[in-house]
């Protein structure tokens, strides 16, 4: 395919490379997934040589020399060589002219192992600045001038500790250094593509890598600065580690099982309200320990306030929060069936195998060591054994509705749907209590008693 879209090219007397990640992910023997082209055409060239073969071409990003091409089922995108310029806005260039050479173009990119391009359609390595050397010692590296670089784009900061997660590398010293002075203009990054970094770190293979290197930085600060400080919260008596370690643990051990996302980023900030709740028990049996008391909730709230402020989806907040609201839970062999039930409401059926993700998660976190293998397991089957018997977890399950209730002359409002709730509090302590007969009795009884 590369062979073919370079003749196109050449037979125009115009020179095109590969460039980006497919050139990083090749030399690091990785399948490349992104097609990025380099080219010393015109974008009204790259127009006008794609279109005579016969290819859509999408003008995505033309104000700044890039189109689109679609090739033989491969989306390309295709960049005039380029020089940039002016950043006012800490992310984009003001200004961008048009070079005539790869090696120019290379210069302007952010880390060196980014700023290597293969000339087509021989695969000709064009490196110079030393990317392959530094792919092979596993260093992020700034072209040229860490400040410089970090100064034209505030999101670059932000990507070195992000590549550093994905890839196990080292963030090299001078970049690294030049990241906390470049924090004012990283914070002109919009919060869609801070999310987007956050969210690859969150997928990577150890999420506190980056995490640990944005807290050196004051990334953490400026990004997540409800993380930020929860470091220094001891919990001595329950926790070997304050809550930023034990938090990153269990980030690391979702990752680490493969998790799915909103339990990854649920792990990450089940215990950010234990900064408010803490407090000092004097008296805690084996001398004084702290006490976080209700730091679910608190949790939950906060985690709402990071993910609407990076502008996640409402369902994908709704669903990380649910998690950190209900992460609480510590069953015992003495739960009664009807607690059993009362879990499974809480959780919701749906949300139960995410539920013990993220326990194990927590537990791990607590020391840094793996929880037994049946850690949950009594709890699971004992949960799926009342999903099998008893199918009643929810107002619509009961042999009642509330057009049944006002048949029998309790009229609608508030007080119609307490004694609703109340009818699932009993069929939840025994389910042989959900008929039709036994709730309009037990709910005309609540309601004299309410009047």
């Amino acid at each position: 395919m590369l062979k073919d879209i370079a003749a196109l090219f050449h037979a125009r007397g115009k020179e095109i490379c590969l460039v980006g990640g497919a050139v990083r992910d090749m030399l690091m023997g990785k399948k490349p997934h992104d097609w990025d082209l380099a080219t010393n055409a015109l974008p009204e060239e790259v127009t006008d040589i794609c279109g005579k073969a016969r290819c859509k071409v999408i003008p995505t990003g033309i104000r700044h020399g890039t189109v689109t091409v679609l090739f033989r089922g491969q989306s390309l995108e295709i960049t005039t060589y380029r020089t940039e310029s002016d950043y006012t806005d800490g992310r984009r260039p003001d200004r961008v002219d048009y070079t005539a050479n790869i090696e120019e173009d290379l210069s302007r990119r952010d880390f060196t192992m980014n700023a290597v391009a293969l000339r087509l359609p021989k695969g000709e390595l064009v490196d110079p600045f030393g990317g392959e050397a530094d792919l092979r010692a596993g260093i992020i590296r700034c072209v040229g001038d860490p400040a410089e670089r970090f100064a034209e784009d505030g999101l670059r900061p932000l990507r070195a500790v992000r590549f550093a997660a994905q890839l196990s590398f080292d963030v090299e010293k001078q970049t690294l250094a030049a990241i906390t002075g470049a924090l004012e203009t990283s914070a002109k990054v919009s919060a869609e593509r801070v999310r987007d970094e956050i969210d690859k770190i969150i997928a990577s293979a150890k999420p506190s890598r980056a995490f640990l290197l944005m807290e050196q930085t004051g990334l953490l600060k400026l990004f997540l600065p409800e993380l930020a400080v929860c470091r220094g919260i001891e919990q001595k008596g329950y926790h070997r580690f304050d809550v930023l370690d034990h938090s990153l643990l269990a980030c690391d051990y979702a990752a680490e099982k493969e998790y799915p996302h909103d339990v990854r980023i649920a792990a990450l900030l089940h215990d950010t309200g234990k900064v408010s709740t803490r407090k000092l028990d004097e008296d805690g049996g084996g001398g004084p320990v702290w006490t976080f008391y209700r730091h679910e909730a608190e949790s939950e709230k906060i985690a709402r306030a990071v993910l609407t402020r990076l502008r996640y989806p409402n369902n994908f907040i709704d669903s990380v929060c649910h998690l950190v609201k209900e992460h609480m839970f510590h069953y015992t062999d003495e739960w009664s069936d009807a607690a059993v039930r009362r879990f499974i409401v809480r959780a919701g059926e749906e949300n139960l195998t995410k539920m013990y993700m993220l326990r194990r998660a927590d537990a791990y976190a607590t020391a840094a060591s793996q929880p037994p293998h049946d850690f949950l397991l009594p709890l699971a089957r004992r949960a799926e054994k009342a999903l099998k018997e008893n199918r009643v977890f929810s107002l619509k399950d009961l042999a009642v509705s509330g057009n049944d209730l006002m048949a029998i002359g309790i009229k609608p409002g508030k007080t119609l749907g307490i004694i609703l709730n109340e009818l699932l509090e009993t069929v939840l302590d025994d389910p042989e209590e959900n008929t039709r007969e036994t709730l309009l009795n037990i709910a005309g009884k609540m309601y004299e008693n309410r009047t």
